[in-house]
Order: C-alpha cells, then structure tokens, then sequence
C-alpha cells in the first residue's frame, strides 16, 4: 500500500510539472484554452471579468448617456386647400390629401422632471410629439418654449423614473477629443455612433441666427437632430444639430450646439418662458483690408464698427464707428458671430467690459447692454 502511494504522488508530481511547463511555454496548449476550444478545434479567447469593458471601448459611456436620449415622432395635421372640393382645381391638381404629415427626430432628458431638450426645427408647427424612451415607454410631450435663433426647444413629458443625461462642459472641449453621438437616425432606433472634435466654433454656415458648432465626423444622419454628443465619459457635450451632405447622408461633417448655449437656452426657457440676450445697437462688420485703410486701423484682429444706433447702449457708451473691438467681458472676439454670440449672452442691465482698439489707441469701455429686439416677421 505505502509504495503504491509513493506512486501515485511522484505521478501528481510529474504531471503538475509538465503542466507548469506546457503552460509557460505554450501558453496555447493550456487546459484553460483547450475547455474554451469549439467542438471544430476553433480557438475561442477566454471571457473578461463580468461587465468589463475591452480596453478602447466606450460601452460604459454609451450605457451612462443612452438611456437618457429618446426618439422624437412628431405629426401635423394636414390643411385643408380651401379649394379641395372644386372638380376644376382637381382636374388640373389633382386631389389632395388629407394624410398628416410625419417627422421624425431626438432629445435629451435633461431632468428628472421630465424636461426635454431637443431642436426647434424638429417639433416646429407639431401638433402632436410622442417622445419613445429607450427602455420603451411612450409619452405625449408638450413644448415649454422655442427658441428660432438658436434652433432649440424644450419639451416636458409627464413620466416617473425618468434616466437623466449628465452635462459636461463643452468650453474644455479640444479638437481631436473623441466623442459619441447618440439618436435615432431614419428611423433605425437608437443608434451609437463615435468620432472625434473635428474643429470648434464653426459659424456663417447660414443654419441658426447665432452660431458656436461643435463640428464632428461622428456620423450624424436625419433623425439624429436633438440628440446627445457626449464625451468618453457619457456627459453630455453638444446638442446635434445639422450635417453638411450633399446625398442626405453622413460626409462626416456634423455639427452640434454645444452644452454652454443649451443651458443658457434652457434655463431662459424654463425660467422665463424666453429666452433673454444682450444688446448694444451696433452695425458690425469682418475686418478687412479696405476698411483697416479706411478706418486707420493698423493691424490687429477684431470686428469693426461700422456703425452705432444713435442712443443705443454702444452709443450711450462712448463706442463709435471706426472703433475694433477685439473682445466682449474677457472673451475675444474675431468675427461678427462671435461678437453677436458673445453681446448675447450679456445680462441685459449689466455692465460688461469691451475691449476697443481706436486707431493705435486701446480703449476699455464699460457697455451696459439691453433686450435683444426680437426678430420681424419674416427676419433674422
């Protein structure tokens, strides 16, 4: 007995050393590899910890912020041509139908109190908004107030439980930050798309009044309009707005609104029932090399003045045409959109500090701005 049990020990022992060695110098051969292996001698990579993501993957940020996007079906109720029952209208024109018409597109939750941001142009003139949450729930929503200039609106749906995005700050974000865009393009269901910052403060693209895009080469396709680009954290960044395609499709020219002006946006709407900008009563102008001669300006980068509404808040001020005004309260400036963004987002009755070059001369004055007018019928 005792020898057959010497046996059977230095038998354990020899084959726990073959293991040990198989397993450092073919770590392929292993038992572990070999219990993976498919029944056609397939070779299947053993499985991570439990919930782990793959290095390089961005599931944890699309799980964060996907459950806050929602899909936005919209519809309008057809008008009625009051030449309908005419059989000589309809010989030439056909009958029209009474078919309503349908939109599709995204939002954000951005409360637990059921607020919603999404794009003006996607719920404009709708008479019914049915929001789609991505755990499937359904709910009618009703827009709390618009916002042309910017193209944003906000929704409220009445539901509990509601997921809700986490805002990041977009003024950090750098050119070649990765980044995920998150909707519903065609119609598809939500959909994870990613890419990068592809460039920042794109404006006179001719699309809203007041232009600071975030452009991106995430693919962003219709339906997409209203939803998230967020972060590699999931915190929201930018609200998708528009796509530079000549096809319909993604060219991977994206742009989105980013977080700072959304929640200037919101919190006017929510707050106010409008949204409330500042105003100086200027006629500004780029800067070029005719006016630099026609002005006397030598050098420097900035917005001329090219005009002051007299008793206007410039005007009040001390500012006059001529006058290149290279930054608004501590911002530079270097176009007209980014002085017209920058006006806007003044507190109307604050004083703010406006940098100004007079000829060689640099000028700090303190502007008060006013209510931005709204816009004619019909205007910008």
């Amino acid at each position: 007995m005792k020898r057959l049990w010497l046996l059977f020990a230095q038998t354990v022992t020899v084959l726990l050393a073959a293991l040990f060695v198989v397993s450092t110098l073919k770590p392929g051969w292993s038992l572990l590899t070999l219990q993976r292996s498919s029944p056609l001698g397939l070779q299947v990579a053993p499985s991570g910890p439990p919930g782990a993501a793959p290095t390089g993957s961005f599931r944890l940020a699309a799980q964060k912020a996907s459950a806050a996007v929602v899909s936005i079906n919209t519809s309008k109720v057809a008008r009625k041509n009051p030449h309908s029952n005419d059989p000589w209208f309809n010989f030439f024109f056909g009958e029209q139908g009474n078919e309503p018409q349908v939109g599709l597109g995204s939002g954000v939750i951005v409360s637990a109190s059921g607020f919603i941001l999404t794009n003006n142009h996607v719920v404009e003139s709708a008479d019914d908004i049915d929001v789609i949450l991505n755990d499937g729930r359904h709910a009618r929503a009703k827009v709390i107030g618009t916002d042309p200039d910017s193209d944003l609106a906000v929704l409220k749906i009445e539901l509990d439980r509601l997921p809700v995005i986490v805002w990041g700050n977009s003024d950090q974000l750098q050119v070649g930050d990765q980044v995920l865009a998150i909707g519903n393009p065609f119609g598809v269901g939500q959909t994870v798309t990613s890419g990068i910052v592809s460039a920042l403060g794109r404006n006179q693209l001719g699309i809203n009044t007041f232009e600071n895009f975030i452009q991106t080469d995430a693919a962003i396709n219709p339906g997409n309009s209203g939803g998230a680009l967020v972060d590699t954290q999931g915190n929201l960044q930018g609200i998708n707005t528009a796509i530079y395609s000549r096809s319909g499709g993604s060219l991977g020219i994206g742009f989105a609104i980013p977080v700072s002006t959304a929640q200037l946006v919101l919190e006017g709407i929510v707050k106010d029932g409008q949204v409330t900008r500042g105003w100086i009563g200027v006629e500004p102008s780029d800067l070029s090399p005719e006016l630099s001669e026609t002005f006397g300006i030598k050098g420097g980068q900035g917005v001329i003045i090219t005009g002051v509404l007299q008793s206007g808040p410039a005007a009040k001020a001390g500012i006059r045409p001529g006058d290149l005004i290279t930054s608004v309260a501590g911002k530079p400036v270097s176009n007209v959109s980014e002085l017209l963004s920058n006006v806007a987002a003044l507190k109307p009755g604050t004083a703010a500090p406006f940098s100004v070059l007079r000829r060689d001369t640099k000028v700090e004055i303190s502007v008060t701005p006013g209510v931005r007018p709204k816009p004619r019928p019909g205007g910008r």
